[in-house]
């Protein structure tokens, strides 16, 4: 585990983090610091654990949305798959007629050879 130094509201707090995550966990540090500054520019000096707690419902509430997202993503993503199996499927049904009417067409083919053959 690595040590890492962030700021959020003026102070500084030590955490940890696996190697290699560092800037990760320092980029959503100045993301919630920026949730706090914005709140703090909308209801003024509040009292820092409301700024805590407001923030952390702010990043909830985008995290909902996001969540929403994926899910409307993956229905779009399945309904798609199924549009896609559906017309393969159905694509493979008018191969298969396709390939009857050959067969028949040929075996016409072949009947009509004999019987020219034998005139």
């Amino acid at each position: 585990m690595v040590q890492v130094s962030v700021s959020i509201n003026g102070r500084a707090y030590r955490m940890a983090c696996e190697d290699g995550q560092e800037e990760h966990l320092q980029a959503l540090a100045r993301r919630f610091d920026g949730m706090i500054a914005q709140l703090k520019e909308n209801f003024g000096e509040i009292g820092d654990q409301r700024l805590t707690v407001m923030a952390g419902i702010m990043a909830m509430d985008l995290l909902a949305e996001a969540d929403g997202r994926v899910k409307h993503l993956n229905e779009e993503i399945s309904a798609l798959r199924d549009a896609r199996s559906a017309v393969l499927e159905k694509s493979e049904g008018d191969q298969e007629v396709l390939a009857r009417r050959i067969d028949k067409a040929a075996e016409e083919l072949e009947r009509l050879s004999k019987v020219l053959l034998e005139s």
